[in-house]
C-alpha cells in the first residue's frame, strides 16, 4: 500500500461572472456545491476534501458555508488559482492533489479513483481525461502531484496559466510525465457542467430522475441512460459551446 496523503481541492467563488452565486444554486434542495463534495466522498482514493476559495469579502459567505457544514476551506488568491492550489496543497499536506472545479455535480468517483491509480502506479506527475476530452464535459479528472504543482506555480508566466491551474502541464509535456484516459467512445460533445441557466435547468432534470439522498450515487451511465429514454433533456443547453480552455491547450 501506498502511504500518500490525497486530497481533493475544490475550486470555488462566488463571483463567477457569467453566473454569480452558482454555488449556492439549489439541486434537489442543497446548494450546487454541496452536490459537487458529497459525489467526492465516494470515490475510494480520497483521503481529504478542502474547499479553495478566495480572500475577496464576495467569498465570506462560502467560507461560513464550508465552516458550518464541517468542511475544510482555505483562502487564497483570487486571480492566481495556480498559486491558490499550490498554497492550498501545502496547507493540506498533500501528496497527490484532485483538482474538481464547483460547477460539475456529475463527477464519477470511478473515474477520480482510475486516474489517483495509474498516476501513483506508472508513477506520473499528471494524470487527466480530457487531452483530448473523450469524456462529457463536467467529467474531466485532473490528478497530479506535490511536487508537479509546485514546480508548475513556480515557473508560470502567463496570466492563463495562473487563472486555469493545470495549462501549464499542456504547455510544458516535456517537463512532466502525463498520462491521457481515454472513454471507450468519444462522448466529449454532451455538456454536463454549469456555466449558464440552461446548464443547472439541464441538470436539475438530470437530479429529479436519478438523486435519491445523499447516501447513494448515481454514475455515468445512469445518465446516458435516462438521456437515451429521454433525449430532451440533452438538448436544454445544447447550444452551449464547450469552454474555450479546450482551444488553448
Amino acid at each position: 500500500m501506498h502511504n500518500k496523503n490525497i486530497v481533493a481541492i475544490v475550486q470555488a467563488r462566488c463571483g463567477s461572472t457569467r453566473f454569480p452565486n452558482k454555488v449556492f444554486a439549489d439541486l434537489s434542495g442543497k446548494p450546487l456545491i454541496w452536490h459537487v463534495i458529497q459525489r467526492l466522498k465516494f470515490a475510494n482514493t480520497i483521503n481529504d476534501i478542502i474547499l479553495a476559495t478566495t480572500t475577496n469579502s464576495l467569498d465570506d459567505k462560502l467560507y461560513k458555508w464550508a465552516k458550518n457544514n464541517k468542511i475544510k476551506v482555505f483562502r487564497g488568491n483570487e486571480n492566481n488559482v495556480l498559486n491558490r492550489f499550490a498554497e492550498a496543497s501545502k496547507y493540506t499536506k498533500a501528496d497527490i492533489i484532485i483538482r474538481i472545479t464547483a460547477d460539475d455535480p456529475f463527477k464519477d468517483p470511478r473515474l477520480i479513483d482510475e486516474a489517483v491509480n495509474k498516476l501513483i502506479s506508472e508513477r506520473a506527475d499528471f494524470v487527466c481525461n480530457n487531452n483530448p476530452p473523450t469524456y462529457p464535459e463536467g467529467l474531466d479528472v485532473e490528478v497530479f502531484t506535490k511536487d508537479a504543482i509546485l514546480l508548475a506555480e513556480k515557473n508560470a508566466i502567463s496570466d492563463f496559466e495562473k487563472e486555469h491551474v493545470t495549462q501549464y502541464f499542456y504547455h510544458h509535456p516535456n517537463e512532466f510525465k502525463i498520462i491521457n484516459l481515454s472513454n471507450k467512445k468519444n462522448q466529449s460533445y454532451l455538456r454536463w457542467t454549469i456555466d449558464t441557466k440552461a446548464d443547472l435547468e439541464m441538470a436539475r432534470k438530470i437530479y429529479e430522475h436519478l438523486y435519491k439522498n445523499e447516501h447513494e450515487i448515481f454514475y455515468m451511465e445512469d445518465i446516458l441512460y435516462l438521456l437515451e429514454k429521454k433525449p430532451e433533456i440533452a438538448t436544454i443547453n445544447k447550444n452551449i459551446k464547450r469552454s474555450a480552455m479546450y482551444d488553448n491547450k
